[in-house]
């Protein structure tokens, strides 16, 4: 209880009382955070003895970062339910947080990456890491992929092959994964030349159903496939092989024969820029001076080494 006859404190001894500065009760106060109970004949602000936890409960909200409209909020709901306001209100402020955090983990490395780098080439790696924001986005990676992918694929197709193909950046990089996002942000930034195809031959396939089945297909196949480069083995024909073939068949609904196998060789030639996405990708996935992450290219390559090796000695 406050000490003066009336049971009220004057702005100064509240805030006092409550360890912050006339200033902050003051700002509270026109907010309409921190009601008063009544004003002196000289027109100064009094408050009750409930003031002192309210101002309290404000401080120890404020000081965990929530801004004024939440705490408005969670002082303005009925007392059941402002425990649910009060959750809701430090979980966005804790993802509010994580993503500043994020950007400045982003940084850190980004300058190291600039500083270690030697003074001649400064300049452009400067350039090049200051091009993406921090934390980074991937937007710019997904355009890519669609601009790639069959102009009729269904849209859970799409969202499915992307999340796959669009690498996530980590949430405490390494310089070389720093620079390697950079590297393939560039890459997918920069206007395609005329000799750069779309896509493969073998993947323009026709009708709204093919290329759905196509992709479903190769998910499955790429899977697989990975699990063998995890384990170190080389490109051989298996379960891994037929799956990759299959798909292909499916798309066209052809049947899997040692000419179809043939034809398909021939036509998935190689693409020096998707290639260098996926060796980008799997920089950015990869722990540095650890073994490289799979990734769907990586997995493409071991699949279609695995069926050069296949049809060449079905030719001989």
């Amino acid at each position: 209880m406050f000490t003066s006859h009336d049971g009220l404190c004057s702005i100064g001894e509240l805030a006092e009382r409550a360890g912050v500065t006339v200033k902050a009760v003051r700002f509270y106060s026109d907010n309409g955070l921190l009601p008063e109970a009544a004003r002196s004949a000289g027109g100064h602000r009094r408050y009750g003895p409930e003031a002192l936890g309210r101002l309290r409960l404000l401080r120890s909200l404020r000081t965990l970062g929530l801004p004024v409209r939440e705490v408005r909020r969670v002082l303005g709901e009925e007392e059941d339910a402002a425990g649910s306001v009060l959750e809701g209100a430090v979980a966005g402020q804790l993802r509010e947080l994580g993503s500043q955090l994020a950007a400045l983990r982003w940084r850190e490395a980004a300058l190291r990456l600039v500083l270690e780098c030697p003074p001649g080439e400064r300049a452009d790696r400067l350039r090049l890491v200051g091009s993406v924001a921090a934390p980074p986005s991937t937007a710019a990676l997904a355009r890519f992929w669609r601009a790639w992918l069959p102009p009729r694929m269904p849209a859970r197709a799409t969202a499915a092959f992307l999340d796959a193909a669009v690498p996530q950046p980590p949430d405490d990089p390494e310089p070389a994964q720093v620079l390697a996002f950079a590297r393939l942000y560039a890459l997918v930034t920069r206007p395609c030349t005329g000799d750069e195809r779309p896509q493969p031959e073998a993947h323009k396939v026709s009708g709204s159903r093919g290329p759905a089945v196509l992709y479903a297909g190769l998910a499955q196949a790429y899977e697989l496939a990975g699990a063998r480069l995890r384990r170190g083995h080389g490109p051989f024909p298996g379960e891994e092989l037929d799956s990759f073939v299959d798909a292909y068949a499916s798309a066209y609904g052809s049947r899997d024969t040692p000419g179809f196998r043939s034809v398909l060789a021939g036509q998935l030639a190689a693409d020096p820029r998707i290639d260098r996405y996926w060796e980008l990708t799997a920089e950015v996935i990869s722990a540095p001076g650890g073994p490289p992450q799979p990734t769907p290219g990586s997995a493409h390559d071991w699949l279609c080494a695995a069926l050069d090796a296949q049809t060449a000695v079905a030719a001989g």
